[in-house]
């Protein structure tokens, strides 16, 4: 009778467990949140929703907003981009959501507007200065030259995203422009347009208007491409080669063309079904003129744009030295593809050129030391051998390598001074990782690298893959008069290679000097270029004086393999004026294009003040070009690194209508690449951060905005939990998944101990670690002594290792660049990879990869106990993306299915005063309650635990004796050695 009755017991408790869930599940079915537990800022008055599980993937479709129409329109006018992209957007359901338009944009490009139109309102944006960051001091050391980054290589893209809640039945039109100047390279131009909508639209179109005033002598519309790649899913012509994507058409005359890229809902099917369509790439070259002519100037509204590129010049002998990182890094594709780059460059140094190698890890190796070696047969064969033995191994010692190949060019020059004036000389440096060995840090190598160079010669850098320190490659080749260029870590690294080196392979020209009549010229920008390479262009614009004489008198001095030229012209600038007119009004370009010429200038003003104040070396000089670009942008309604754009967001009241008044504002940032922690934009309160970020791996921290401390209005997004968290003295609370049984247990650590609480290395790349420390027990208390997390660490080493280091006063941040942002502000950060949002003093929410969200809770005393300590809680919001082989103190139970049994009474271990305990109203189970993990059988007994700050309470089952038999193996198994320890869990389940 009596197995009977307790069968009888697990019955009714089973199908009470039963019923409840489908009767959730039909109440929520009709308005559903995502999430596990909402809980909206940590509010301990709010209490946590149970959501239904089964309906989760099916309603997420379903309420997000369906995107109607996706316009793409750009205008080329000269080179000079303008691209609108409108996106209209609808929520078909009753209830208002979140509607997200994110679109990328060229890294070079900025963004001049940003429109929404939501339930029929319109809510524009606008650009204003950023405030001063910090008081600026003069010398190398006072911050200012890591301030930004003018450029990026060519091939990046930025995201743009900006969310809003769209009313119910309701429709948002997203208006967004920006402006790029394209660069020629290769003997061409190149226009990419991202069509990633990530779903399939309905209308969707992409245009791409060129209006020339030379003849168009070569256009090609590319099949879709991925990053580097093609797509192969185009057309194909007669003759096997991918062709334009489907649905392109094109029209063309001798100086306009139009291209129109208009796929239907099953063309984009074909090609994705996920709406990624990929990158519509269009080419094309223009006619330019035949030996030293003077170039192409086109006069409007006042100002000038010149754009000289000579062709069928005598090529300038080349003096190369290939400086080339051998570090272990390299092992493996990185150097195959690099050998195979060289042997390829191998073959195309011609018969005047010379050139040598350095190789650099722990040690420097220079191939023929001494000397740089003509290009002989000889000599490329034993280089080629040379190339073939490279074995990666050691560290990266690269201030030792640029300072190797430096004195090595150097010394080459001073001995053979005159025979070589008419040549150009360069440094090609490739590395894939940042400075490990020797001189590390930035300032010390860029310091030395132009004490080496010595404007000699210009040094070319090529970083690979994701831990190269992109901000030190840019300085270096920046203050040296070459560039830098980005090779993805999943690119073909010796196509790109090759690619780099046909770009300045060729030199033509040396020495430029662009002049223009003083008394017709007000502001011109940059004029003076090193070298002029075979397929590019130097581009100059100019602002006219107000009373500019009708002639402007052009002079370019340069230096080619033979001689010095001097081209000299006179130019009217009525006639000019005239024929750029009587171009744009045959092309019906439309008036929002009308201005190019001074926004052209405008433009490559910005990029020179943004070069100029990165190369400053005095605080007033920085000050100067920062003032100077801060204008222009502001003039010209540039997002730059120098300005903020505030969007004014609508804001949606609890009946599903707009409100009527608008207050808050959002502040989208452009990249501030290198901003430093001190250095945070101070923002109005209620400004929240939306994202501009990158989608290749980032230089930087994307977008930061900040608001003041202490009764800030800063806009707090609802932060979602689970129970699982570790908290307190350590108190830990788990949820099982499966049966919803709470689940608490206690560790009682060592001070100075580090443990892991979530570690899934091998697969999502994600570990977490937290250091304890000690404090008194309070007085009558149990216990010795009291243990606290004192510091967090959270590793996510994909798609690249970055690392979040979080304690009670200050949260670390390391993706590519360093920030320490203290806990006292409120500030929003966004990455290639993380997101990380303190609401101050109060909370840090960090989401790794999209999905995987963890909240940390910051514990400040005013007057603390001595028993008391400042410390910080833990707790994981979404286990989304890590993965069943998750491990650590709390990550095993992620996944783990835990049941509730009852053991004899005479087996009982619970203790005199746990006679009896009751779930449910009516039913009584046995006094010794016992929890089944895997094959063990663990006693618990029912308790309370206050959570979130001790704002809210949870009931548990409470295991003993240190989790003893309920964690597997032991407590010495969770101790780390540091809190950047990425072990896996290597024990086996516990058998005791």
């Amino acid at each position: 009778m009596s197995h009977l009755k307790m069968l009888l017991t697990v019955l009714v408790l089973y199908l009470c467990a039963v019923f409840q869930c489908q009767s959730e599940d039909t109440e929520l079915s009709e308005d559903v949140d995502f999430d596990e537990y909402a809980f909206a800022d940590i509010d301990p008055n709010a209490a946590p929703r149970r959501i239904a599980r089964q309906v989760k993937t099916l309603l997420t479709k379903e309420i997000k907003p369906h995107i109607q129409e996706l316009s793409v329109q750009t205008t080329i006018i000269s080179r000079y981009a303008f691209t609108a992209v409108s996106c209209s957007m609808l929520n078909r359901h009753s209830a208002a959501t979140q509607g997200v338009f994110q679109f990328h944009i060229p890294t070079a490009a900025y963004i001049s507007n940003f429109t929404m139109i939501v339930g029929g309102r319109v809510f524009p944006s606008q650009v204003k200065a950023k405030e001063k960051k910090m008081k600026k001091g003069g010398g190398e050391n006072s911050g200012k030259k890591n301030k930004n980054t003018p450029e990026q290589s060519e091939g990046e893209m930025e995201v743009f995203r900006m969310e809003v809640t769209i009313p119910g039945r309701n429709r948002a039109v997203f208006l967004l422009t920006y402006e790029e100047l394209l660069q020629r390279r290769l003997g061409h131009y190149e226009h990419v347009t991202s069509v990633r909508p990530m779903q399939l639209v309905s209308r969707l179109s992409v245009g791409v208007t060129v209006v020339e005033h030379s003849r168009i002598t070569y256009l090609e519309v590319l099949p879709l491409r991925n990053g580097k790649t093609p797509s192969s899913k185009g057309n194909v012509k007669a003759d096997g080669k991918a062709g334009p994507p489907v649905s392109t058409v094109v029209r063309q005359n001798d100086t306009f063309c139009k291209i129109t890229f208009t796929p239907n809902i099953a063309q984009q099917a074909k090609i994705a079904t996920n709406g990624m369509l990929g990158e519509f790439v269009v080419h094309y070259d223009v006619e330019r003129e035949t030996g030293t002519g003077i170039g192409d100037i086109q006069v409007l509204d006042g100002h000038f744009v010149h754009y000289f590129a000579p062709k069928d010049l005598p090529v300038v002998p080349k003096n190369v030295v290939f400086v080339i990182d051998t570090s272990a890094s390299m092992v493996g594709t990185k150097i195959r593809q690099t050998k195979e780059a060289l042997f390829t460059i191998m073959r195309e140094l011609r018969p005047n050129d010379h050139f040598n190698f350095v190789t650099f890890s722990n040690r420097i190796r220079v191939w023929q030391p001494g000397k740089l070696v003509p290009v002989t047969p000889n000599n490329i064969r034993d280089a080629k051998k040379f190339i073939y033995m490279i074995s990666p191994t050691g560290g990266t010692d690269i201030n030792g390598g640029i300072q190797a190949g430096s004195a090595l060019l150097s010394d080459y020059l001073s001995s053979k001074e005159e025979s070589h004036h008419n040549s150009v000389s360069l440094i090609i440096f490739l590395t894939d990782g940042r400075p490990t060995v020797g001189a590390v840090q930035s300032p010390v190598i860029i310091g030395n690298t132009k004490t080496a160079v010595q404007e000699k010669f210009c040094l070319f850098t090529i970083g690979m893959g994701d831990d190269v320190d992109y901000r030190l490659l840019e300085r270096m080749s920046l203050e040296n008069c070459g560039t830098m260029r980005r090779i993805p870590e999943d690119a073909d690294a010796s196509v790109m290679l090759k690619g780099f080196y046909d770009e300045i392979g060729t030199p033509l020209l040396s020495d430029i000097r662009v002049e223009y009549s003083e008394d017709a010229v007000e502001y011109i920008t940059q004029n003076l270029f090193t070298n002029y390479f075979n397929g590019s262009e130097l581009i100059v614009a100019g602002k006219l004086t107000n009373h500019s004489p009708d002639s402007l008198h052009v002079q370019v001095t340069a230096s080619n393999s033979e001689r010095s030229i001097v081209l000299e012209k006179d130019v009217s600038i009525h006639e000019r004026e005239q024929e750029t007119e009587r171009r744009l009004a045959e092309a019906e370009v439309g008036a929002n294009v009308n201005g190019y010429v001074e926004r052209l200038w405008g433009y490559l003003s910005v990029k020179d003040g943004l070069k100029g104040r990165l190369r400053s070396q005095m605080s007033a000089e920085w000050e100067n070009y920062t003032q100077h670009a801060t204008n222009l942008s502001l003039t010209y309604n540039f997002l730059t690194p120098l300005t903020q754009m505030i969007v004014e967001k609508p804001q949606v009241l609890a009946n599903g209508s707009l409100a009527q008044t608008q207050k808050e504002a959002e502040a989208t940032e452009a990249p501030p690449p290198a901003e430093s922690s001190n250095q945070l934009s101070k923002d109005d309160n209620s400004q929240t951060p939306q994202s501009l970020h990158r989608n290749q791996p980032p230089k930087s921290i994307s977008a930061v905005s900040k608001a003041t401390s202490g009764g800030s209005k800063f806009t707090k997004k609802p932060v979602t939990l689970s129970k699982t968290s570790a908290d307190g003295d350590p108190h830990f609370v788990v949820e099982d998944p499966q049966s919803k049984l709470t689940v608490c247990f206690n560790i009682n650590g060592e001070p100075g101990h580090i443990l892991r609480l979530v570690t899934d290395h091998k697969h999502s790349g994600v570990t977490v670690n937290g250091a304890l420390i000690g404090a008194p027990a309070p007085a009558g208390s149990h216990k010795e002594q009291r243990t606290y997390f004192k510091t967090i660490t959270i590793v996510a080493d994909k798609p690249h290792r970055s690392y979040i280091e979080v304690t009670p006063q200050k949260v670390i941040l390391d993706d590519r660049d360093r920030m320490i942002l203290p806990s006292s502000s409120s500030i929003s950060i966004e990455t290639a990879n993380l997101g990380l949002v303190i609401v101050a003093n109060t909370n840090l929410t960090v989401t790794i990869l999209g999905t995987i969200q963890f909240v940390i809770l910051f514990h400040k005393y005013k007057n603390p106990a001595p028993y008391q300590r400042d410390h910080l809680g833990f707790y994981i919001a979404n286990s989304k993306g890590l993965s069943k082989d998750t491990h650590g103190l709390l990550g095993q139970f992620l996944y783990e299915d835990i049941g509730l049994t009852q053991l004899p009474g005479n087996f009982s271990m619970a203790g005199k005063n746990s006679t009896q305990e009751t779930l449910g109203e009516n039913i009584s189970l046995p006094s010794c309650p016992a929890l089944k993990v895997k094959d063990r059988t663990v006693t618990v007994i029912k308790k309370s635990r206050r959570i979130y700050s001790g704002k809210q309470t949870v009931d548990c089952w409470f295991a003993r004796n240190n989790a003893a038999k309920l964690i597997d193996g032991q407590y010495s198994d969770y101790v780390v050695s540091h809190l950047f320890d990425t072990g896996d869990w290597a024990n086996g389940a516990n058998t005791h």
